[in-house]
């Protein structure tokens, strides 16, 4: 009978071990995936938000009052039709 209780005893020790084992390595991956998830919400909150792009209006303007000033020379006989052609074109940058 000795034996048989030994046999039985070290099975329940066993059985113990593993249960706690597995209990610590569930906490433990718990405990990593918490951490992760905390180190990711970090690094959006730090994140930059993307930058605005430029408003293109200005440059369009631009352009439209060239264009118009080139317009009125045009109509004035000051410039040529061959001179605004090539006024327009490199305003435009075609």
């Amino acid at each position: 009978m000795g034996l048989l209780r030994m046999a039985a005893r070290t099975a329940v020790v066993a059985g113990t071990a593993t249960a706690v084992s597995g209990r610590v390595a569930n906490k433990q991956q718990q405990k990593y995936a918490n951490q992760a998830a905390e180190q990711e919400a970090q690094q959006q909150a730090a994140a930059p938000p993307p930058a605005a792009p430029a408003p293109a209006a200005p440059a369009e303007d631009d352009q439209m009052a060239q264009l118009q000033k080139l317009a009125q020379l045009h109509s004035q006989g000051i410039l040529t039709d061959e001179e605004f052609a090539a006024s327009k074109a490199k305003i435009l940058g075609i």
